[in-house]
């Protein structure tokens, strides 16, 4: 293993979407391929995580607010990945509003060029609206790699998440971004 001065930095942000249980899969998946991993999550995303067991997991405290003053800040990220992300994550990253933590990172990083991929968890309503497919556009124009159907995550029909959760592909999103990080 190398040692954590010579690993790279993977932030994965979990929103309030039906797999965010599960993200523990994609940080272990990370973490074999030698990332140091960040958790993030957005304030409703908290209840929907196991917070103890990700800190556990990761060695870092899961962050979902601004740090205090003096308290130590989160090593720089190399490479972000938003997932699950939700409808409402997506439309309010792609249109630059910073109304909590976690947007308030990624939409940094994005203007700073960390390489960003985005894993949405929609149902086919949400999908099939014009403003989420704008943002969609807006953040691929921003270098973001948004993986929604073709290149990744397939829409779900309405009322069906809870079984599409079970097919959330986390190692989708951890290849591109080691893809787009080297």
């Amino acid at each position: 293993m190398n040692s954590v001065s010579d690993q790279k930095t993977l932030y994965v942000v979990v929103c309030a979407a039906g797999p965010a249980s599960e993200v523990g899969t994609l940080i272990s998946l990370a973490q074999d391929q030698g990332w140091t991993v960040q958790v993030m999550a957005t304030p409703a995303a908290v209840s929907f995580i196991d917070v103890k067991a990700l800190e556990k997991q990761t060695g870092r405290p899961v962050r979902s607010q601004h740090r205090a003053p003096g308290d130590p800040r989160s090593p720089k990220a190399d490479a972000i990945i938003l997932a699950p992300a939700t409808f409402n994550t997506i439309n309010k990253l792609a249109n630059g509003i910073a109304d909590n933590y976690v947007l308030d990172v990624v939409n940094e990083a994005i203007g700073l060029g960390v390489p960003t991929v985005i894993l949405p968890f929609v149902n086919t309503a949400y999908a099939n609206r014009a403003p989420f497919k704008a943002s969609v556009e807006k953040l691929r124009g921003e270098q973001a790699l948004v993986l929604i159907d073709p290149e990744g995550f397939t829409p779900h029909d309405p009322g069906s998440g809870s079984n599409a959760k079970n097919k959330f592909p986390w190692t989708l999103s951890l290849k591109y971004a080691t893809k787009v990080f080297k």
